[in-house]
């Protein structure tokens, strides 16, 4: 496939070239990328962003723009670091992909073989019509409901707790985007690796894709401020942890949306990923794994409030590029996040494309006027 054909490079190319991209001048259309977000900033739409795009496997543009921290006027770097939020999941897909690349699991197990709990599940009282599949999970079909925890509430006990929750409905049957079923993903990560979530993401992805920045536990002074409209212009807000517990190593890693990462590592997971999995002489996945991720899986069922897309293994898929998908191209996949960072693929462009910004108060953060200023100004620059 076209998509799979000279993707593939070394994650030192990646980095080197982000960095001549972060050092001489945009060259092309590229430069206004710059100009629109910092526009976004001079109007105090956001206080700062990091925007990466990268093309035939090279970074070809890396800038910063804004502040990090208004109060103590740091000014963004590209290596700041951005809680990601829901651009967890796909990585928690692949990790899951990994352990059915091995033999170890199929996609269509029932969670409950895995977790004994899910057994014992109820619809309205009775049982559902079919168990849970890990499938069902992927797609945010699982029909999970979901648990009132504390924020130290390990993995294990999150998880039987969404078991033991009134089912929100039928498995397989409605669209309902579900942090308890990427949680419960993470879970059985855990189970058939024998190690932790964050251990097994860290060994089998992170570290070996060269993704040194990208954590659960960033150390404060690296992490992006986040703002959302206050007052006359933006007014600071706490990142989901409270105070103090950014880099907390006793807070659980939660696969559905608990990393903090930059673009640089976000971009070489894409181009991981759009390489069908692997770069250069590392293979992560098997191409069929990626080609699934990447395939649309949920049919015409309506999925979420972006019309044109619907959802493969843990990515949203562009099947109709409209809107707020005007500039990808139909078979591009992706995700966002709650503080409206966003990351795409464009298989026809050979593009992997970066929005990394912290601004609270939206309403959807897929529904955004910078994601619609990026994207479209990375597309026109891309032609």
């Amino acid at each position: 496939m076209k998509f799979f054909s000279t993707l593939s490079t070394l994650a030192l190319v990646l980095v080197a070239s982000a960095a001549s991209a972060a050092l001489r001048p945009e060259a092309g259309g590229f430069a206004g990328i710059t100009a629109g977000m910092q526009s976004l900033v001079d109007r105090n739409v956001i206080a700062g962003s990091v925007t990466l795009v990268a093309q035939h496997g090279k970074v070809v543009h890396l800038a910063a723009v804004g502040s990090a921290d208004i109060a103590a006027g740091r000014a963004m770097r590209t290596g700041d670091l951005f809680w990601i939020a829901s651009m967890t999941k796909p990585l928690t897909a692949a990790c899951v992909m990994m352990l059915a690349d091995e033999g170890r699991l199929r996609i269509d197990d029932p969670v409950s073989k895995f977790i004994p709990e899910f057994s014992r599940m109820r619809l309205h009282g009775a049982p559902p019509p079919r168990p849970v599949t890990i499938r069902d999970l992927l797609t945010h079909t699982g029909g999970l409901g979901d648990a009132q925890l504390g924020s130290r509430a390990p993995l294990a006990e999150r998880v039987v707790a969404y078991a033991r929750a009134p089912m929100r409905s039928a498995p397989g049957s409605r669209f309902d985007y579900s942090n308890s079923g990427f949680n419960t993903l993470g879970r059985i990560i855990e189970v058939v690796s024998g190690k932790s979530y964050a251990s097994f993401l860290r060994q089998r992805l992170l570290s070996p894709l060269g993704m040194s920045d990208t954590t659960f536990w960033p150390s404060q002074r690296r992490v992006a401020k986040a703002y959302r409209p206050g007052g006359s212009g933006l007014a600071e807000t706490s990142i989901y942890a409270r105070p103090g517990e950014i880099s907390d190593t006793s807070r659980p890693a939660l696969p559905a949306g608990g990393l903090f990462s930059t673009a640089a590592d976000v971009g070489r997971f894409y181009q991981m990923i759009l390489g069908g999995g692997s770069i250069g002489s590392r293979k992560f996945l098997s191409r069929e794994s990626v080609r699934r991720m990447i395939t649309i899986q949920t049919g015409g069922m309506k999925t979420g409030t972006i019309a044109g897309v619907n959802w493969g293994l843990g990515f949203q898929i562009v099947r109709s590029p409209q809107g707020m998908t005007a500039g990808l191209s139909a078979g591009s996949f992706g995700h966002g996040g709650s503080f409206a960072t966003q990351s795409w693929a464009d298989p026809r462009r050979d593009a992997v494309t970066v929005l990394m910004i912290q601004r609270g108060g939206y309403k959807d953060c897929d529904f955004t006027e910078p994601r619609k200023v990026f994207q479209d100004r990375a597309a026109a620059a891309l032609r």
